[in-house]
Formats: C-alpha cells, sequence, structure tokens
C-alpha cells in the first residue's frame, strides 16, 4: 500500500495536468478496493449477473469496514504525515488554484474535492487540519464569485465535511470570516441556483447543534495520544443542545446571532431547522 500511496503522491505533486489526473484515480482506486465488497462466491455473482447482467460491488456497511485488514492498515497509515492522503491532496489544491480558471483546470479542482471529502470521511483525525488557518483559507478562496458553479458546489459540501463534529474547526471558520464569504456568495447575483441551494443546505448545517468528534486529532496523530476517555464521556448524546461553552462549543442561538449579522430572518431559518429537523437531529 505503501509503494500505490507513494507513487500516487509523486504524480499529485506534478505541474502536469495528465498526471496528476492519473495520481487521483489511483488513490481512487485504491479507496473503492477498501470501501466497495466484493461478490466472493460463485453463487453471489451468479445473483448479481442474473439481476443487474453484470456483477457488481455495493459498499461494505461501517461495522465491517473498520474489521478490515486493508481498511485498518489505511488507518494507520493516515495516522502519520509521511503517508497522509488528505495533506497530499490540499497541497494539490493549492497549486491547481494558482492556475486559475479553465475548463481542465477545474475539472481537476472538483475531482480532488471529491476525493479529499472520502478521505476526511474514512479518515475523521484528518480534518483537523482545517484548524490551521492556511487551509481553511484555501477551502474560502474556492467559494470566491469567481470560481465556476462546480468548483464552488464541490467546495461548499468539502467544507460541510471539514466542519462536521469539529467545533474547533467551526471556530477557525468564523474566526476567518468564513459567514461573510458564504453569504456574499449566496447574495451575489450571479451565483448559480444549484450553488444557492448548497449554500443554503450548509447554512442549514451550520445551526446544526454542534457535537465534537470524540476521536483522536492529527496532533493526537503526531504524539500517539488518545482523547481522554473522562472527556469522551461528557460528550453525552449527538443530538441535544449544547450548553454556552461546553467543549468549545456555540449554541444554535449563539449562531443565529453571529449569522444574523450578514443575512436577514435567520431566525426562519431556524425555525424550518427545528420543524423538519432535516439532518435527524433532535434539538430537544
Amino acid at each position: 500500500m505503501e509503494n500505490l500511496l507513494s507513487l500516487s503522491f509523486d504524480y499529485l505533486s506534478s505541474c502536469d495536468g495528465v498526471k496528476i489526473r492519473k495520481g487521483l484515480r489511483q488513490l481512487e482506486g485504491l479507496l473503492a478496493q477498501i470501501c466497495l465488497s466484493r461478490t466472493t462466491t460463485a453463487a453471489e455473482r451468479r445473483r448479481s449477473m442474473a439481476i443487474d447482467g453484470v456483477a457488481k460491488s455495493g459498499p461494505k456497511d461501517l461495522a465491517s469496514l473498520s474489521e478490515d485488514p486493508a481498511f485498518r492498515e489505511f488507518f494507520k497509515l493516515q495516522e502519520g504525515f509521511e503517508w497522509n492522503v488528505a495533506i497530499r491532496l490540499i497541497s494539490c489544491l493549492e497549486r491547481l488554484l494558482g492556475k486559475g480558471s479553465n475548463g481542465q483546470n477545474d475539472l481537476l479542482l472538483v475531482s480532488t474535492l471529491d476525493l479529499l471529502r472520502g478521505v476526511l470521511l474514512i479518515h475523521p483525525p484528518s480534518r483537523s487540519l482545517f484548524a490551521r488557518e492556511i487551509y481553511m483559507n484555501l477551502l474560502l478562496d474556492l467559494l470566491d464569485p469567481s470560481s465556476c458553479p462546480a468548483v464552488q458546489s464541490s467546495a461548499v459540501l468539502t467544507l460541510v465535511t471539514t466542519l462536521l463534529e469539529q467545533p474547533s474547526i467551526t471556530r477557525c471558520f468564523e474566526n476567518l470570516d468564513g459567514l461573510l464569504t458564504v453569504t456574499s456568495l449566496f447574495k451575489n447575483r450571479g451565483t448559480s441556483r444549484e450553488v444557492k441551494l448548497k449554500l443554503v443546505e450548509f447554512l442549514y448545517f451550520y445551526l446544526m447543534p454542534e457535537t465534537p468528534y470524540a476521536g483522536r486529532t492529527t496532533a493526537d496523530m503526531q504524539n500517539g495520544l488518545h482523547r481522554s476517555p473522562s472527556k469522551a464521556s461528557r460528550l453525552g448524546s449527538g443530538g441535544r443542545e449544547r450548553r454556552e461553552g461546553e467543549e468549545g462549543t456555540r449554541t444554535t442561538n449563539e449562531k443565529q446571532s453571529l449569522l444574523g449579522r450578514y443575512l436577514n430572518n435567520v431566525e426562519d431559518l431556524v425555525e424550518d431547522l427545528k420543524e423538519t429537523a432535516p439532518f435527524g437531529t433532535s434539538f430537544g
């Protein structure tokens, strides 16, 4: 696995778009092998062929994924910076962003963002890389009105993934005027309808009660440290509203006040969020 990662990283560090695309495809293939199950028996293959005409691979369930040897090896490699895929993809984004906007470069940006989201979901500790201002600013730069709609939409989805169960990164996002960036793009007349829908979904997500990730951080990865079990036990259920200042989180009311500086009718968003619970979380 190290050899495959090393070859992919070499391609990603290239300035040649063809080589970058090859590196992305190699990483995508590796993640597919880890995350997709295979039809292992002849009966399963025949059943798959009879239904769909081809033998298909479906996603593994989370319980089996955590016990998969390939997944465990990949996850272990991500614990250090030498083989961490997220940091390589972030560096690739930086170079691509410096090339400006054109058709081929935009496709590479979208592909890199898509792959980065997958990596951050598979290895949640890598999300803490975005607690660094330089990396969070990179995502916010992709939300510039001059970016193409496909890049903007993909950047919004990636931003959601980085903030998922990460209150400290959400505070970094706020401190860098992330709310101003998001709302300015939303109010811009040139922003496409699809992107605006993604931005509304992001605002719903942002206003949700915060739940810290009870795993390991990137700093922990360097030091081999685990989160204190006593601290993890105090996180409570994932859906309840946090008290002010608890575990570095902000309540929905606090975030409503912040968002209200840049957008009108935030109260309507909050009320709609409480009534519909679009993400399956109760406000209690």
